[in-house]
């Protein structure tokens, strides 16, 4: 059952509050506290501490079901930015969302992810000069690409924000125990459960990037400095590879480390090359020679597109140029990925 405006203003009457913070993704803390709300005139006021400042934003949800699902409250106004600490407040005009009547539930939200604005463009996609004599076959012809703005995560998603979302961790995760690193173990097909979670979360629209979007955004997009890995010519200072990840917590065997530890790319983007490879929406299929625009990827076909490179590859895997492919289903201890959404 839904209430229209006028149940909406009685609304008062038959509903209750009860309320929930979200912890923090970093180190564990509470960053909000103190979170309550007050109904008056159509609209709820969500008071709330922000005791940690961070350059995200901030959302406001609520559940019905006693806190087993959340939906975004998409009118809203107020203090939405997480960049002061002190006392702040959000206004929901639940009077223009669809509500459903019943125990009402909010949760003040810090926003996950870091996205990184990419000014569109085009490019020379492929096997460029500075690529050398590394590039393989399918990295060829080069060929002309222009894509539109978007946005793309800063880093990988890690692990605290796949369990923040999910529920657990996933079940082939290889390198447990922490929470900063990029999640790792999983395939595509469990990226598409996960971002169709978190987009009905948070009431946004987060998908892949495609492999172009990808490929711009890893040479550093308009400010490109035309490097052969993802911000540097030298890859021990922009990624974790088979040459030095041994330095990470299991020793000899190697493993993924926390996101941003190398130098960004002329963008501001951690770890483009190396520490996981990252899958793309796209469809795995071979280049053309013709220039083309936002390209989709393969019309046909089953294996889809990861880039990159990761902990366990060799320098010549982790070039912005690097082109590699696998099944939708498959998992490995260097699969993750990062976030991409259209402004």
């Amino acid at each position: 059952m839904h209430f229209d405006k006028h149940q909406c203003i009685t609304m008062k009457h038959f509903l209750t509050f009860t309320f929930l913070v979200w912890i923090a993704l970093s180190a564990g803390a509470q960053s909000i506290t103190n979170v309550e709300a007050q109904y008056a005139d159509g609209k709820v006021t969500v008071t709330y501490r922000l005791e940690t400042s961070t350059p995200k934003d901030l959302f406001l949800s609520y559940s019905n079901d006693d806190g087993v699902t959340y939906k975004p409250c998409l009118s809203v106004s107020g203090d939405l930015k997480a960049q002061k600490t002190g006392n702040k407040q959000i206004i929901w005009n639940c009077l223009t969302d669809d509500v459903v009547i019943g125990t009402f539930v909010f949760k003040v939200s810090i926003e996950m992810f870091e996205m990184v604005f990419v000014q569109g463009g085009s490019f020379t996609m492929g096997c460029t000069s500075e690529q050398g004599g590394d590039c393989d076959r399918n990295e060829k012809p080069v060929h002309q690409v222009t894509v539109s703005d978007f946005y793309i995560g800063k880093y990988e998603v890690t692990q605290a924000e796949w369990k923040a979302v999910m529920g657990s961790y996933p079940s082939e995760l290889h390198n447990t125990d922490c929470d900063n690193c990029p999640v790792d173990g999983v395939s595509w097909n469990d990226i598409q459960d996960f971002i169709r979670k978190l987009n009905a979360l948070m009431g946004k629209n987060y998908r892949l990037p495609t492999e172009a979007e990808w490929e711009y955004a890893a040479r550093g997009g308009s400010q490109s400095k035309g490097y052969k890995y993802s911000g540097s010519n030298n890859i021990d200072n922009v990624a974790w590879y088979y040459w030095n990840y041994m330095s990470g917590k299991r020793g000899t065997q190697g493993t993924t480390h926390p996101v941003g530890t190398k130098n960004p790319n002329e963008l501001g983007i951690y770890d483009m090359s190396g520490n996981v490879w990252e899958w793309c929406s796209d469809r795995y299929g071979n280049y053309g020679a013709g220039a083309v625009t936002n390209p989709q990827g393969a019309v046909t076909g089953s294996d889809h597109v990861l880039r990159g490179g990761s902990w366990i590859s060799h320098a010549p895997y982790c070039r912005v140029s690097t082109r590699s492919n696998h099944a939708p289903g498959d998992r490995n201890n260097n699969f993750g990925f990062r976030l991409a959404v259209s402004p």
